[in-house]
Parts: C-alpha cells; sequence; structure tokens
C-alpha cells in the first residue's frame, strides 16, 4: 500500500465535481428509501451501507487501488 494510504488527501477541482454529483444522487436515493421503505432495522441498515457506499466512492475518486493518490 501506498504510504499516504490513511492520510487525508485533498481531493482536486475535478475530483470535487464528481463527488458532488454522486452525493446529489446519493440524497436523491435517500429521499427514495424514506418514502418507499418502510421504518425499521431493515432500512437503518440501508442508510447505513449508502453512506458507506458514499465513502468508498470518494475513496474511489481520489486514490489509486494500491491507495496512491489519483491525478
Amino acid at each position: 500500500m501506498d504510504p499516504s494510504t490513511f492520510q487525508y488527501l485533498k481531493p482536486t477541482d475535478d475530483q470535487v465535481i464528481s463527488m458532488n454529483t454522486l452525493r446529489d444522487a446519493f440524497y436523491e436515493l435517500l429521499d427514495a428509501i424514506e418514502a418507499n421503505v418502510p421504518e425499521g432495522p431493515d432500512r437503518t441498515f440501508a442508510i447505513r451501507e449508502l453512506r458507506t457506499v458514499g465513502m468508498w466512492c470518494n475513496v474511489a475518486i481520489t486514490r489509486n487501488a494500491d491507495g496512491s493518490p489519483r491525478t
């Protein structure tokens, strides 16, 4: 793994645009989940996993598979 794998990596302007595009899509999906999935532990799990997927998308946007910065 790259030595910077666990360090903060400031995204480039283009990466921020990609992150914001995906964030907007995740908010739309969140709204759909809240409107259509009954409250309960499964809905809570789905929302938590959506947050996890969002975080991993940000990692994928900013880093290569070995953890090195994507330029």
